[in-house]
């Protein structure tokens, strides 16, 4: 199964300007994070914030929100964004979810075990989510995997969405994100 950018929204858990330091290479995870939101957005993929707990932990990175004018962004005291039942109608609505954010065997995990609960095509972005430790991450990567989630790569989500070479689309993209972009 592919991504498709007309079924599917992109959620980013938790990234968090307090919970950011506390993360395996967090300098790096926000940068690829960024990379992915900004793609995805560029490309018309919707793309949707979720917060936990903000009045403690703080609210998302501003590098992401700038990366995704207008997008929306919700708040949430359980770990799972489906728990919280905070996710938008729009996202709802979409039979694929395309998820990045930390930490990797909490908050990501829950939201995903919930999602495909609810039926839904879950695409875990690999490079694109962290934890605190190296075996958390990942372990959640190998359980959500094993209950049915599809892992990807950043740039498995930009060609997927992109479908096809040789459009004006193609060319912006692939000028701003693949050629002479820094890897991360």
């Amino acid at each position: 199964m592919l991504i498709d950018k007309e079924r599917a929204t992109l959620l980013v858990v938790d990234i968090q300007e307090k919970l950011l330091p506390a993360v395996l290479d967090a300098e790096g995870m926000l940068a690829r994070c960024r990379w992915l939101i900004a793609a995805a957005h560029d490309v018309g993929l919707p793309v949707v914030f979720s917060e936990q707990y903000p009045q403690g932990l703080g609210h998302t990175a501003p590098s992401l929100l700038a990366a995704a004018p207008g997008a929306t962004v919700v708040s949430k005291l359980h770990f799972s964004c489906v728990a919280s039942q905070c996710l938008p109608p729009e996202l709802l609505q979409r039979p694929q979810v395309v998820v990045c954010g930390m930490e990797t065997h909490v908050c990501v995990l829950q939201t995903v075990l919930e999602l495909l609960a609810h039926g839904k095509q879950v695409f875990v972005v690999a490079d694109a989510v962290s934890s605190r430790s190296q075996i958390d991450r990942d372990v959640g990567l190998q359980r959500m995997r094993d209950a049915g989630a599809v892992l990807v790569t950043r740039e498995m989500v930009l060609f997927e969405a992109l479908q096809v070479s040789g459009t004006e689309l193609f060319r912006q993209m692939s000028k701003r994100y693949l050629v002479g972009a820094q890897p991360s």
